[in-house]
C-alpha cells in the first residue's frame, strides 16, 4: 500500500511540473484542451499544432510513465 502511494505522490508531482512547464512554453495541456472543447466544441482539433498533439499522445504519457518508474524506484531505495 505504502508503494502505490509512494509512486502516486511522484506521478502527481511530475504532473504538476510538466503542466507548469507546458503552459509556459504554451504547449496545450489536457486542461486546456479540455477547456477549448467548451469554447470551440469539435472545432478544437483544427487549433492544435502538431507540437500539441505530439505532447497529448505522446510526451505526456512517457512522461507520467517515467513519473511511475522514479516512484517505484524510490520505494525499493527506501524499502
Amino acid at each position: 500500500m505504502i508503494e502505490l502511494y509512494l509512486i502516486g505522490i511522484c506521478i502527481l508531482i511530475v504532473a504538476i511540473i510538466a503542466n507548469v512547464i507546458t503552459q509556459k512554453l504554451g504547449i496545450t495541456s489536457w486542461y486546456d484542451l479540455i477547456e477549448s472543447f467548451q469554447i470551440y466544441g469539435k472545432n478544437t482539433f483544427s487549433k492544435l499544432d502538431l507540437l500539441d498533439y505530439f505532447w497529448l499522445l505522446i510526451g505526456y504519457p512517457m512522461v507520467l510513465g517515467i513519473a511511475y518508474l522514479l516512484g517505484k524506484f524510490l520505494y525499493e531505495f527506501i524499502f
